[in-house]
């Protein structure tokens, strides 16, 4: 099988034909520096198809149970709500990226619709380190600081949160929508990533800054909570020396491991990368260097893409509730169905008729 291979020079994000390239000169004297993106085109269609099936389908289940079988909702349940609604979302915009890279770079959805996948991209990663802090600091606080929490800890201030999260996300990301656009190459279109070459230094002093206000803040909250957390679950009480962790403690536990886990495999590679990544083109970095960081970088992608596939693994855990409702959806109509047949037939017994003969006439009317 033939080899794809881009060149460009290394001020630019998207690979270009050499007609293309200007004289930019790199820290090892070379002018152009070749990449080989052939996995791109393997890896990104099959993570994303991956992603937009499994997330659709479990996030339209937990939201379906939300909407339909919790109510009402307390200030956790506020929060996860928010969480599934972005990830469903962005996996209903993985579609056209499937489309992109499996079509080997060719965008022929317009500028428009360009705009929007690469907004919903960075509106799901950034509302769900968002909606995962909040979750993290209302746990935190039930647990270290359980007799404050009781007075402002409710669902109608969990309501005002989640509206300003999703009010700062959407104003920090609105120079991405201008930022973002599409060039043309030879007969294909491409849909950037980040922004027009000439633009680039600028767009990374603004994601910079978008990664520090909502990443690194975020998870340095998120650090402290859970650090704070696990001293008191571990710290064993007057009442529970030399026995078993309590089931609540259990359960607490397990959800900072799963919310960790979520940011050391999907949310902290990608953001180390990609400032590596954009660090490296800034600063010209040598051709070999370029390609290492290439290659990592576009491999963490679908990584801050499968957060939307673990985060309903979350709901479960978060507590009885869900996983109650859950099992009770799953098996509501054969129950309903006994437990409508028994009282009949019970109700036939008081008044006196046969037992054979009402259960028959319960069963054919059903």
């Amino acid at each position: 099988m033939a080899t794809l291979v881009g060149t460009f020079p290394v001020a630019l994000l998207t690979p270009t034909p050499t007609f293309q390239l200007t004289a930019n000169t790199t820290s090892d004297g070379e002018e152009n520096c070749v990449f080989n993106e052939e996995f791109k085109f393997i890896l990104l269609p099959v993570s994303y198809g991956f992603v937009s099936v499994v997330g659709l389908l479990l996030n339209s289940w937990a939201l379906w149970m939300f909407i339909c079988k919790m109510r009402p909702w307390n200030a956790t349940t506020t929060y996860m709500f928010n969480l599934a609604l972005s990830d469903t979302l962005y996996v209903l915009s993985l579609p056209t990226l499937v489309y992109y890279y499996a079509d080997r770079n060719n965008w022929p959805f317009g500028e428009g619709l360009c705009k929007i996948v690469r907004f919903l991209f960075y509106a799901n990663l950034y509302c769900s380190i968002l909606f995962l802090t909040c979750i993290s600091v209302h746990r935190y606080m039930g647990i270290c600081h359980p007799i404050q929490s009781l007075g402002w800890v409710k669902t109608k201030h969990a309501r005002l949160i989640c509206v300003g999260v999703w009010f700062i996300v959407t104003i920090c990301l609105i120079p991405n929508l201008i930022f973002v656009t599409t060039s043309s190459r030879g007969n294909d279109t491409l849909c950037h990533d980040t922004t027009k070459p000439e633009e680039f230094d600028h767009y990374v002093h603004y994601s910079s800054s978008i990664m520090t206000l909502l990443f690194g803040i975020p998870f340095l909250v998120i650090i402290v909570c859970y650090s704070l957390m696990a001293k008191r679950l571990w710290k064993p009480s007057l009442s529970s020396s030399n026995q078993s962790i309590p089931f609540y403690k259990k359960r607490s536990i397990k959800i900072i491991i799963i919310v960790i886990t979520v940011f050391a495999i999907c949310f902290l590679p990608f953001h180390i990368t990609r400032t590596l990544y954009y660090t490296a083109r800034l600063f010209q970095a040598n051709c070999r260097t370029l390609n290492i960081i290439n290659f990592t970088y576009k491999i963490t992608r679908p990584l801050a893409s499968i957060n939307s596939c673990i985060d309903p693994i979350l709901y479960f855990l978060a507590g009885d509730k869900y996983r109650g409702r859950l099992r009770r959806a799953a098996i509501k109509m054969p129950n309903a169905e006994n437990t409508s047949t028994l009282a009949l037939v019970s109700q036939l017994k008081k008044n006196g008729f046969s037992t054979s003969r009402g259960a028959s006439y319960s069963i054919n009317d059903a």
